[in-house]
């Protein structure tokens, strides 16, 4: 009997202890399972914490100081060509460009470059930064560019988004149409009308540098393109712009008329700019020139050819060259315009030491100084042949609202009328153009420039620091 009774106290404890261990394994298990389920909403909190932006935030946001977008594309599609298969190009209102393929550029100092560009257009630290493109893999390129370098409020926006939204619009350099970006031209290449020349009735693209077709053509060009030597336009041994006659004969020999549309192409991007804006002077309807040049055509991944190709000569320009003399000042007009227009500014840009008559600029010129009422606008920092104040780090166009800050700086009044000048006109003709892409259409080139002034000792010059 007492062994019946322990035996049936000891089995409800037993049957308690088996309840309890039910309990805490199914407890177990909850948890476990509550934890799982709550380490799989971590996972998805963290796939939908976006960099992105949204678009009612970024119309709120781009006209707000603490805020600054970044646009990451390439500098032509900022400018205003409609690239990446959007229906328009252009940029948002306020927003600056630092294009992904500056990351990408090889330099010396690429870092102090970039870091300097980054200061010059308000990328810091202390800004919220909205860093914007139409594919995703540009910005992303820039956002964790900035991102390595310590940048923290950083943010990404859908540039679809606002091209989608018809009450928005972007900005787009006035004439941008005059700097062609490389794959426009390739779409010329091959047969196609993109926008901008939809009107063009003879589409033209040739190279353009100093010398022979072994000093840089048959190094390697664009495809098709023929070879146009400077010495044509701007002869030895001083190499000023050629009489009308030489021109003309120049023009027939290339085919060249004035219904022509020419994209003028080089590895030297100076040289491309003189050739164009002299046959705008010349009567050619629309010229234009590669932005950025042979390494931009590279960069954007298309090959180039050393095969040499002959112009097609013509019979008639038809009409009477020049056809456009507004677009040369002479050195008379030039002398007219310094004694009596209070609203023309001469603007001299030459490195600072050619402009205080430090140094002439060039091996085969002695005379320095400068020319009495010009203004210094800046060119390059290394010598005759060197514009970056006014290339970006991949040589294409600086930000318009940059290089206005440059001239507005040395007290330039940008409604006057601007000659530009340099030593013999290449400089200045790249920068006249950009003058040009602006919008600023009150403007020419003093083609002759202090090479042109000096040779002649008649002419009054200064040296020294401007009082």
């Amino acid at each position: 009997m007492k062994n019946i009774l322990q035996k049936n106290k000891i089995t409800p404890v037993i049957g308690i202890l088996l309840i309890g261990m039910m309990l805490l394994t199914a407890c177990s298990e909850e948890i476990k399972e509550n934890e799982a389920t709550a380490e799989t909403d971590q996972e998805e909190v963290e796939t939908n914490d976006s960099p992105y932006i949204s678009l009612e935030e970024a119309k709120e946001y781009y006209t707000d100081e603490k805020y600054i977008f970044v646009d990451a594309r390439l500098s032509d599609a900022y400018n205003g060509w409609a690239l990446g298969g959007i229906q328009t190009g252009g940029h948002i209102q306020n927003a600056v460009d630092f294009p992904y393929n500056w990351l990408t550029v090889e330099t010396d100092n690429k870092e102090e470059q970039l870091s300097q560009a980054l200061e010059t257009k308000g990328i810091t630290k202390d800004k919220n930064i909205i860093v914007y493109d139409v594919e995703g893999t540009d910005a992303l390129a820039v956002y964790d560019y900035l991102n390595a370098k310590g940048y923290e409020n950083l943010s990404m926006f859908d540039l679809n988004l606002w091209i989608e939204d018809e009450t928005l619009a972007l900005e787009k350099l006035t004439n941008y149409e005059k700097i062609v970006p490389a794959v426009i031209v390739q779409s010329i290449l091959n047969g196609e009308i993109p926008e901008t020349f939809e009107g063009s009735k003879n589409i033209k693209v040739v190279e353009a540098s100093w010398g022979p077709e072994d000093s840089s053509y048959t190094k390697g060009h664009v495809p098709g393109t023929v070879h146009i030597n400077t010495d044509l336009i701007e002869p030895e041994p001083e190499w000023m712009l050629a009489e009308p006659e030489l021109l003309k004969q120049f023009a027939l020999d290339y085919g060249f008329t004035k219904d022509d549309t020419v994209i003028v192409t080089g590895a030297d991007q100076m040289a491309a700019y003189r050739v164009a804006v002299v046959l705008d002077y010349i009567g050619v309807s629309d010229t234009r020139v590669l932005n950025g040049g042979l390494s931009a055509w590279q960069q954007a991944g298309y090959s180039v050819e050393t095969e040499s190709h002959q112009p097609e000569s013509v019979d008639s320009f038809g009409g009477e060259i020049p056809m456009n003399e507004e677009v040369i000042m002479t050195i008379e007009a030039l002398k007219a315009a310094l004694a009596s227009d209070e609203n023309f500014t001469l603007v001299d840009n030459r490195t600072w030491e050619e402009h205080i008559g430090e140094s002439s600029g060039y091996s085969y010129h002695d005379k320095k100084g400068r020319i009495p009422g010009s203004v210094y606008g800046y060119a390059g920092l290394d010598n005759a042949y060197s514009l970056q104040y006014f290339r970006n780090i991949d040589n294409t166009m600086r930000n318009p609202k940059e290089i206005k800050a440059l001239w507005l700086e040395q007290g330039i009044n940008l409604d006057n009328h601007l000659a530009f000048m340099c030593g013999s006109g290449w400089r200045a003709a790249e920068i006249l153009t950009y003058a040009q892409v602006m919008g600023l259409e009150n403007t020419s080139l003093y083609s002759d420039g202090w090479i042109g002034w000096s040779n002649d000792p008649d002419n009054p010059y200064e040296t020294g620091v401007p009082q």
